[in-house]
């Protein structure tokens, strides 16, 4: 039987393409989806540039029909834009001028003119949910877009063992993924399945309390090329770092997208940033022409537009934690690091000016080409999977893309753990031959004794 789903704003707002997505069901949109819509086709950012996608993407539905009765979606359903319910009674501390209360009022109407049909209202808004299930109408999230436990729970490692017999092998040229094994609770060999760039701990059967680093490449368990490398005269301190630095250290041929989820404190951006350094300034490989760093803020596409100054004034405050990790890189010598704050701020500068590292605008990257670029997205799951995917398109020819994030820190509005660019990236990439993925452990947090206590405790 098929169903009827009244669609809210943010849905659209979110992802454009949202109307497709519903299969062969009937979609109304409340005609205040109509009117805010047109209210923030002017808005900067993210969301003027959805709300525009979505008018035209309405407009090319109402060529082809009237769309106060319906036309047909490509999924076998319909589409129509519902403008009546306006005398609809909902309990009087719901005013008639909120627009999420016209919402409810359609979704109610619709519902009491034919109480045995499935009527849900599809909305990112929890609070619109609850008002929903209060006045006995089913609510959903868009779930198009949301990943799994499953899909939550990959690490983009596993710990196995090896025969010690293939140990040699593998050191030499890599073992077949065959040879490598788990052992269920009674200690029989089972079966493992493994993912195209996984990365590998390895023990060998014989001697467990040695280990060896490895990584999944075309069917073989092949040793880290990047273990013994120290960029920027900086050195992995845990597991977790060392398979970071393979990723970022791999050429963008080879990896031109690197996940990396993990808490505050797990140097995600720090070990980007001395990557990007040591390719750039300390040692110049000619694989980019710079690196940029965006860094997305919950409030930053609403906000920008009215903040005094330039782009880069503006932006200025969000990049704050890329210097704090600078004056790191710049002067390793924690003893002496703050002692000349001066000659530090002036290192740090000499980066920017000489274009070496570039921050820019999250907004500003859409619609360009970015080439020879190594690439540092922070913070990314404060990002839409819609942004997200506006990102990676992006990648021009030998650009990188580092994407970073803590799914659990999430501070924009109608996003969560599941439905955030960051975890949506890292789902769809999962088993792609060109992203490298790693999570990092809450025991790999290096920031400071007290960060690694709270880690645990809090």
């Amino acid at each position: 039987m098929k169903k009827t789903y009244i669609i809210d704003t943010n849905v659209l707002i979110q992802a454009p393409y949202a109307l497709e997505c519903f299969e062969d069901n009937n979609l109304v949109l409340p005609l205040v989806v109509l009117e805010e819509l047109d209210g923030l086709k002017k808005a900067d950012g993210e969301k003027g540039y959805n709300a525009r996608e979505s008018i035209r993407i309405l407009e090319n539905y109402r060529v082809q029909g009237n769309l106060l009765e319906g036309v047909k979606l490509s999924g076998g359903g319909t589409l129509r834009i519902e403008k009546n319910c306006v005398d609809v009674k909902l309990p009087v501390d719901l005013p008639d001028d909120k627009s999420d209360n016209r919402i409810l009022k359609v979704c109610k109407g619709l519902q009491d003119a034919k109480p045995k049909g499935t009527f849900i209202l599809v909305t990112k808004d929890l609070v619109l949910r609850l008002k929903a299930q209060i006045l006995g109408i089913k609510a959903e999230d868009f779930t198009t877009e949301q990943i799994t436990d499953e899909d939550k729970n990959y690490t983009g490692r596993q710990e196995v063992y090896i025969p010690e017999k293939h140990v040699a092998e593998f050191k030499d040229k890599g073992v077949d993924l065959k040879k490598l094994y788990k052992c269920n609770d009674k200690g029989k060999k089972i079966e493992v399945h493994f993912f195209e760039n996984e990365f590998l701990v390895l023990r060998p059967d014989q001697n467990t309390e040695n280990t060896l680093l490895g990584r999944v490449s075309h069917g073989q368990a092949v040793p880290l090329k990047y273990k013994n490398v120290h960029p920027y005269g900086f050195s992995p301190r845990n597991v977790g770092q060392y398979f970071m630095q393979e990723a970022l250290m791999s050429s963008a041929k080879e990896a031109p997208l690197v996940i990396v989820k993990g808490q505050a404190g797990t140097a995600k951006t720090f070990y980007s940033l001395v990557v990007g350094m040591e390719k750039l300034y300390n040692n110049p490989t000619g694989e980019y022409r710079r690196v940029i760093v965006c860094r997305p803020n919950a409030q930053f596409d609403d906000d920008i537009g009215y903040l005094p100054g330039g782009e880069q004034e503006k932006i200025a405050p969000l990049m704050r934690p890329v210097i704090d990790n600078l004056e790191q890189i710049l002067d390793s010598d924690e003893n002496e690091r703050y002692n000349d704050e001066d000659l530090l701020n002036d290192k740090i500068m000499e980066i920017f000016d000489r274009g070496i590292i570039q921050t820019e605008a999250m907004n500003f990257i859409r619609g360009r080409s970015i080439a020879k670029t190594y690439l540092i997205i922070d913070e990314a799951q404060n990002m839409t999977p819609n942004q997200i995917k506006g990102i990676i398109t992006r990648a021009g020819r030998d650009t990188k893309i580092i994407i970073l994030g803590d799914p659990n820190q999430i501070d924009k509005p109608f996003l969560d753990d599941r439905t955030n660019g960051l975890s949506y990236a890292a789902k769809y990439m999962k088993g792609s031959p060109l992203c490298w993925q790693i999570t990092m452990s809450a025991e790999e947090c290096e920031r400071s004794e007290l960060a690694m206590d709270a880690v645990k405790r809090l």
